[in-house]
Protein backbone atom coordinates (compact mmCIF):
# COMPACT_ATOMS: atom_id res chain seq x y z
CA UNK A 1 0.00 0.00 0.00
CA UNK A 2 1.39 2.78 -1.33
CA UNK A 3 1.49 6.06 1.66
CA UNK A 4 3.86 8.50 -0.20
CA UNK A 5 6.76 8.24 -2.59
CA UNK A 6 8.77 7.56 0.52
CA UNK A 7 6.89 5.10 2.18
CA UNK A 8 4.91 1.92 1.60
CA UNK A 9 2.67 0.12 4.20
CA UNK A 10 3.97 -3.94 3.35
CA UNK A 11 2.37 -5.57 7.11
CA UNK A 12 -0.49 -4.63 9.18
CA UNK A 13 -2.80 -7.10 11.68
CA UNK A 14 -5.96 -6.52 13.29
CA UNK A 15 -5.24 -3.30 15.06
CA UNK A 16 -4.42 -2.02 11.75
CA UNK A 17 -5.68 -2.61 8.15
CA UNK A 18 -5.22 -6.21 7.97
CA UNK A 19 -3.17 -6.44 5.13
CA UNK A 20 -0.80 -9.46 7.40
CA UNK A 21 -0.97 -11.43 10.07
CA UNK A 22 -3.57 -10.28 13.14
CA UNK A 23 -0.50 -10.22 15.38
CA UNK A 24 1.50 -7.88 13.00
CA UNK A 25 2.45 -4.36 13.82
CA UNK A 26 2.32 -1.79 11.05
CA UNK A 27 5.43 -2.78 9.17
CA UNK A 28 6.45 0.03 6.91
CA UNK A 29 8.64 0.10 3.78
CA UNK A 30 11.26 3.38 3.43
CA UNK A 31 12.12 3.81 -0.49
CA UNK A 32 15.59 5.16 -0.22
CA UNK A 33 16.22 5.31 -4.21
CA UNK A 34 18.86 2.57 -4.51
CA UNK A 35 18.15 1.10 -0.93
CA UNK A 36 14.98 0.38 1.22
CA UNK A 37 14.54 -0.33 4.69
CA UNK A 38 11.53 -2.03 6.48
CA UNK A 39 10.31 -0.50 10.02
CA UNK A 40 9.76 -3.23 12.26
CA UNK A 41 9.48 -6.55 11.56
CA UNK A 42 5.98 -7.71 12.55
CA UNK A 43 5.41 -11.24 15.22
CA UNK A 44 6.87 -13.48 12.53
CA UNK A 45 4.01 -15.66 12.08
CA UNK A 46 3.95 -15.37 8.55
CA UNK A 47 6.85 -13.12 7.03
CA UNK A 48 6.15 -14.17 3.34
CA UNK A 49 3.15 -12.11 3.18
CA UNK A 50 4.93 -9.69 3.87
CA UNK A 51 7.75 -10.45 1.36
CA UNK A 52 5.30 -10.42 -1.11
CA UNK A 53 3.82 -7.48 -0.13
CA UNK A 54 7.06 -5.95 -1.06
CA UNK A 55 7.10 -7.39 -4.38
CA UNK A 56 3.80 -5.99 -5.07
CA UNK A 57 5.01 -2.89 -4.62
CA UNK A 58 7.20 -2.98 -7.00
CA UNK A 59 10.69 -3.82 -4.75
CA UNK A 60 12.89 -6.72 -4.50
CA UNK A 61 13.53 -7.79 -1.12
CA UNK A 62 16.57 -8.59 -1.70
CA UNK A 63 17.49 -4.39 -1.91
CA UNK A 64 16.15 -4.27 1.60
CA UNK A 65 19.54 -3.08 3.32
CA UNK A 66 17.98 -2.48 6.53
CA UNK A 67 15.34 -3.72 8.80
CA UNK A 68 14.82 -0.92 12.23
CA UNK A 69 13.23 -1.76 15.19
CA UNK A 70 11.30 0.08 16.69
CA UNK A 71 11.57 -1.59 20.22
CA UNK A 72 11.34 -5.40 21.14
CA UNK A 73 7.97 -6.40 21.53
CA UNK A 74 6.88 -9.32 20.15
CA UNK A 75 4.53 -8.20 17.70
CA UNK A 76 7.52 -5.88 15.83
CA UNK A 77 10.74 -8.08 16.11
CA UNK A 78 9.43 -11.23 15.68
CA UNK A 79 9.87 -11.38 12.53
CA UNK A 80 13.25 -9.88 12.30
CA UNK A 81 15.13 -13.28 12.17
CA UNK A 82 13.36 -14.79 9.07
CA UNK A 83 13.41 -11.27 7.27
CA UNK A 84 16.94 -10.62 7.99
CA UNK A 85 17.56 -14.23 6.27
CA UNK A 86 15.19 -13.37 3.12
CA UNK A 87 16.90 -10.10 2.23
CA UNK A 88 20.55 -9.94 3.90
CA UNK A 89 19.46 -6.80 5.70
CA UNK A 90 21.09 -5.37 8.61
CA UNK A 91 18.99 -5.12 11.85
CA UNK A 92 19.04 -2.37 13.84
CA UNK A 93 17.95 -2.10 17.06
CA UNK A 94 18.56 0.23 20.39
CA UNK A 95 21.58 -0.92 22.03
CA UNK A 96 19.00 -1.09 25.30
CA UNK A 97 17.71 -3.76 23.69
CA UNK A 98 20.10 -5.03 21.20
CA UNK A 99 20.94 -8.25 24.09
CA UNK A 100 17.12 -8.86 24.01
CA UNK A 101 16.88 -9.78 20.08
CA UNK A 102 20.26 -11.07 19.88
CA UNK A 103 19.47 -13.74 23.14
CA UNK A 104 16.02 -14.24 22.18
CA UNK A 105 14.92 -13.33 25.95
CA UNK A 106 11.46 -14.06 26.41
CA UNK A 107 11.77 -12.36 29.92
CA UNK A 108 13.34 -9.34 29.17
CA UNK A 109 10.88 -8.67 25.82
CA UNK A 110 8.06 -9.50 28.25
CA UNK A 111 6.67 -12.22 25.65
CA UNK A 112 6.71 -14.80 28.27
CA UNK A 113 4.07 -12.16 30.22
CA UNK A 114 2.02 -11.64 27.15
CA UNK A 115 1.81 -15.34 25.84
CA UNK A 116 0.87 -15.94 29.46
CA UNK A 117 -1.99 -13.52 28.99
CA UNK A 118 -2.98 -15.48 25.90
CA UNK A 119 -1.90 -12.56 23.47
CA UNK A 120 0.22 -15.05 21.76
CA UNK A 121 -0.39 -18.90 20.81
CA UNK A 122 1.10 -20.69 23.26
CA UNK A 123 3.92 -22.13 20.96
CA UNK A 124 4.77 -18.59 20.10
CA UNK A 125 8.44 -18.43 20.50
CA UNK A 126 11.11 -15.46 20.04
CA UNK A 127 13.50 -16.77 17.48
CA UNK A 128 16.96 -14.96 18.25
CA UNK A 129 18.41 -12.76 15.82
CA UNK A 130 21.57 -11.16 14.81
CA UNK A 131 22.16 -7.25 15.47
CA UNK A 132 24.29 -5.26 13.23
CA UNK A 133 23.66 -2.15 14.35
CA UNK A 134 23.12 -0.74 17.86
CA UNK A 135 21.44 2.61 18.17
CA UNK A 136 22.28 5.27 20.97
CA UNK A 137 19.81 8.85 21.02
CA UNK A 138 20.92 11.15 18.20
CA UNK A 139 22.37 8.10 15.70
CA UNK A 140 22.41 9.45 11.99
CA UNK A 141 22.54 7.59 9.00
CA UNK A 142 21.19 6.80 5.38
CA UNK A 143 18.96 4.39 3.41
CA UNK A 144 19.94 5.49 0.12
CA UNK A 145 18.49 9.43 -0.31
CA UNK A 146 16.66 9.14 3.41
CA UNK A 147 17.99 11.02 6.22
CA UNK A 148 17.55 8.97 9.36
CA UNK A 149 17.83 10.16 13.15
CA UNK A 150 17.35 7.76 16.26
CA UNK A 151 15.58 8.97 19.13
CA UNK A 152 15.47 6.99 22.03
CA UNK A 153 12.32 7.81 23.86
CA UNK A 154 12.06 4.94 26.94
CA UNK A 155 8.05 4.76 28.51
CA UNK A 156 6.89 1.83 26.59
CA UNK A 157 9.84 0.10 26.23
CA UNK A 158 13.49 0.58 28.18
CA UNK A 159 14.43 1.23 24.49
CA UNK A 160 12.27 2.26 21.89
CA UNK A 161 14.06 3.60 19.57
CA UNK A 162 11.84 6.15 17.27
CA UNK A 163 12.96 6.94 13.49
CA UNK A 164 13.09 10.70 12.32
CA UNK A 165 13.05 10.51 8.54
CA UNK A 166 13.59 12.99 6.24
CA UNK A 167 12.62 12.86 2.43
CA UNK A 168 9.68 13.59 0.67
CA UNK A 169 8.14 15.15 3.83
CA UNK A 170 9.43 14.50 7.96
CA UNK A 171 8.01 11.56 8.88
CA UNK A 172 8.17 10.15 12.53
CA UNK A 173 8.22 6.29 12.29
CA UNK A 174 7.13 6.17 16.97
CA UNK A 175 6.89 2.37 17.60
CA UNK A 176 4.40 2.78 20.23
CA UNK A 177 6.16 4.95 22.07
CA UNK A 178 3.54 7.62 20.55
CA UNK A 179 0.32 7.43 18.84
CA UNK A 180 -2.23 9.79 16.85
CA UNK A 181 -3.45 12.31 19.05
CA UNK A 182 -0.89 12.30 21.09
CA UNK A 183 -1.76 9.14 22.89
CA UNK A 184 1.15 6.97 24.52
CA UNK A 185 1.33 3.55 25.44
CA UNK A 186 1.74 2.28 28.98
CA UNK A 187 1.68 -1.14 29.62
CA UNK A 188 1.83 -3.73 33.30
CA UNK A 189 4.75 -5.62 32.15
CA UNK A 190 9.12 -5.14 32.48
CA UNK A 191 10.13 -1.83 31.02
CA UNK A 192 6.84 -0.40 30.67
CA UNK A 193 7.21 3.02 32.76
CA UNK A 194 5.45 6.09 33.12
CA UNK A 195 8.69 8.13 34.95
CA UNK A 196 10.68 7.02 31.73
CA UNK A 197 8.12 8.88 29.54
CA UNK A 198 8.05 11.71 32.11
CA UNK A 199 11.84 12.10 31.90
CA UNK A 200 11.87 11.97 27.90
CA UNK A 201 8.26 13.57 26.44
CA UNK A 202 10.60 16.81 25.72
CA UNK A 203 12.11 14.82 22.89
CA UNK A 204 9.27 15.06 20.92
CA UNK A 205 9.33 19.15 20.81
CA UNK A 206 10.02 21.26 18.07
CA UNK A 207 10.81 18.42 15.60
CA UNK A 208 8.97 19.87 12.98
CA UNK A 209 7.35 16.27 12.06
CA UNK A 210 4.72 16.41 8.94
CA UNK A 211 3.98 12.32 9.45
CA UNK A 212 3.51 10.44 11.91
CA UNK A 213 3.40 6.77 11.48
CA UNK A 214 3.19 4.45 14.55
CA UNK A 215 3.03 0.93 14.88
CA UNK A 216 -0.23 0.58 15.11
CA UNK A 217 -3.90 2.01 14.40
CA UNK A 218 -4.60 5.25 12.30
CA UNK A 219 -1.24 7.43 11.07
CA UNK A 220 -1.40 10.75 9.38
CA UNK A 221 0.24 12.02 6.09
CA UNK A 222 0.95 16.01 7.17
CA UNK A 223 0.19 17.69 10.44
CA UNK A 224 2.13 15.19 12.70
CA UNK A 225 4.04 17.35 15.32
CA UNK A 226 0.45 18.89 16.65
CA UNK A 227 0.29 15.14 17.87
CA UNK A 228 3.26 15.39 19.49
CA UNK A 229 2.80 18.43 20.98
CA UNK A 230 -0.38 16.63 22.49
CA UNK A 231 1.57 14.42 24.04
CA UNK A 232 4.20 16.66 25.57
CA UNK A 233 0.99 19.58 27.18
CA UNK A 234 -0.70 16.00 28.53
CA UNK A 235 2.59 15.40 30.97
CA UNK A 236 2.48 19.21 32.19
CA UNK A 237 1.13 19.72 35.81
CA UNK A 238 1.14 16.99 38.46
CA UNK A 239 -1.96 14.78 37.61
CA UNK A 240 -1.70 11.79 35.84
CA UNK A 241 -1.33 12.17 32.45
CA UNK A 242 -4.89 11.77 30.57
CA UNK A 243 -3.30 10.24 27.06
CA UNK A 244 -2.85 6.79 27.80
CA UNK A 245 -3.61 4.09 26.13
CA UNK A 246 -4.03 0.32 26.31
CA UNK A 247 -3.18 -2.54 24.23
CA UNK A 248 -3.25 -1.05 20.57
CA UNK A 249 -6.87 0.75 21.25
CA UNK A 250 -8.17 1.25 24.78
CA UNK A 251 -8.18 4.65 26.33
CA UNK A 252 -7.38 4.36 29.97
CA UNK A 253 -8.02 7.70 31.46
CA UNK A 254 -9.62 10.70 29.99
Amino acid sequence: MKLTEDVHLVGSGSAGVGLTHELDCHVYLLDGGEELALVDAGAGLDVDDILRNVEAEGFRPQDVRYILITHAHGDHIGGAAALKEATGARVAISEVEAPFLREGDEEATALAQAREDGYYPPNYRLRPCPVDMELKHGDEFEVGKLRVRGIHLPGHSKGSMLYLVDGERRYLFSGDAIFFGGVISLLNCVGSSLEDYRENIWKLKGLNVDALMPGHLNFCLSGGQRHLDAAVEAFKGIGVPTNLIGRHGLIMSQ
